[in-house]
């Protein structure tokens, strides 16, 4: 990469990271102040948890889409300041209503799809994989770390000091954002990265993407409804006090992401990726039952040890396999709407899940909780079976100015390639987008093909 390049995919992703740990920080907390917040309730107190998903589902494909018109870097400081807003209303509010406007506004603060959008306006396409690879590392470290460092400021400031360090997160995320990160030149549309309104109605309607959507909505309802019983579990069931937590999830958290690196492995070499998600889906559905009867039978802490690790073992497989699956079956051209339904699902699963766990709390109790998502992960693995992903890479490649007005020409020529499934043109974005069988032509190939004047 450039030093412009460098400068800008490591300003985003701290971006991205320290906007995340804001909201992550809260998970392993926050169900152990129930107790001591006026007016809560486990139904209210899963709506606070999960309501930001809510906003963010909502929000986060106009945030994107806007962006095109008013400029990447006034709709990131938007959203920052609603989440250094939503922030500090949680940490002043006084009642479990006021929690829940705090989350509500943390949510609205939607940048996820602008930061892509200006990662590629500022990035090559050639190097724009590794970009996305290292703000994608930046939110599994951030993940890890935000849950060790939730119980610590937690037990040093209480619940209204996570909240004011996450308001501190957010203003740290702006100044990085004017300092750090460069101006784009020119803000293009990048089809590949930002949703499209025109080709949802397509991508809404694709069944493969549709069980994908499935998969990660059910994901992320699993994971928020069992963060309203595990730090109840640890503190009253299993008698760790709640400053000693981050001894737990690190560990934990680690085992589980060293655990998953086999799997990963095997279904890329072998191009069994779809196999080993659903092989994933099915140990997920184990863990939960075993953690129902962990609550009946009583197990101590290496219990749910063990079985916490499996949970993220499969949780950061499908995690992590999903979007790569995304990638391979969306069309070429809307890869960036696909993955916007994608994240909406994904959000959407969360308020679902804070929700659901909440309610369940009420009336069936935590292995109510548990429970609750083995069907689900049933009718996802179900659902799964039908999907025969095809091992085909996406190249995206910028097109030399000789191409211009010559357009219906290039994609003729590219379509006679060996190996070449599909290809689509952004004249804006100044970009050609390739679906590539494999063994089919590689990257420096095509560009230098590309590169070549067309004869006259």
């Amino acid at each position: 990469m450039s030093p412009r390049e460098l400068r800008a995919t490591t300003g985003l992703a701290a971006i991205y990271g320290v906007r995340m740990a804001g909201l992550f920080m809260v998970l392993p907390v926050f169900m152990l102040h129930a107790d001591r917040i006026p007016g809560a309730t486990p139904l209210l107190m899963g709506l606070a948890l999960g309501i930001y998903g809510l906003t963010q589902a909502i929000l986060q494909i106009p945030f994107g889409l806007l962006s095109d018109r008013v400029g990447r870097k006034p709709l990131i400081l938007a959203g920052l300041l609603l989440f250094v807003a939503g922030s500090l209303v949680a940490a002043l509010a006084e009642t479990i209503h006021g929690i829940i406007l705090g989350r509500a506004l943390q949510g609205a603060g939607a940048v996820a799809a602008v930061i892509l959008a200006l990662t590629a306006d500022l990035v090559g396409e050639e190097r724009r994989m590794r970009a996305l690879a290292a703000i994608g590392l930046t939110i599994g470290l951030t993940f890890t770390a935000a849950m060790a460092l939730g119980p610590l400021v937690d037990r040093a400031a209480g619940l209204e000091g996570v909240f004011g360090l996450s308001a501190l997160l957010g203003l740290v995320a702006i100044v990085i954002l004017f300092l750090w990160v460069p101006s784009p030149d020119r803000v293009r549309r990048h089809p590949d990265m930002v949703p499209v309104w025109s080709a949802l109605p397509r991508v809404l309607r694709a069944p493969d993407l549709l069980r994908l959507n499935l998969g990660i909505f059910v994901l992320h309802l699993v994971l928020a409804a069992n963060f309203l019983v595990i730090p109840v579990l640890l503190l009253e069931t299993l008698a760790l006090p709640g400053a000693s937590h981050w001894k737990f999830y690190v560990p934990v958290l680690l085992a589980g992401f060293v655990l998953m690196l086999p799997g990963i492995i095997f279904g890329e070499r072998r191009r069994r990726v779809h196999a080993v998600l659903r092989a994933a889906i099915l140990l997920l559905a184990g863990v939960q039952v075993l953690l129902a009867l962990l609550v009946l039978d009583g197990g101590g802490l290496w219990t749910l040890g063990a079985l916490m690790i499996l949970f993220f073992a499969a949780f950061n497989l499908l995690e992590a396999g999903l979007p790569s699956l995304v990638a391979r079956v969306a069309p070429v051209a809307h890869k960036g709407t696909a993955m916007g339904g994608f994240a909406t699902a994904q959000f959407l699963g969360i308020f679902a899940g804070g929700m659901l766990g909440g309610a369940l709390l009420t009336v069936a109790g935590p292995v109510g909780v548990f429970l609750a998502g083995v069907p689900l992960l049933l009718l996802w693995w179900w659902g799964a079976r039908g999907m025969q992903p095809r091992y085909r890479s996406n190249r995206v490649l910028a097109l030399p100015a000789h191409w211009s007005g010559r357009e219906a020409e290039l994609l003729r020529l590219i379509a006679h390639w060996p190996g070449v499934h599909e290809a689509e043109l952004s004249p804006d974005a100044g970009s050609l987008y390739l679906k590539v069988e494999p063994g089919g032509p590689d990257t420096p190939e095509l560009a230098a093909w590309l590169a070549r004047p067309p004869s006259r």
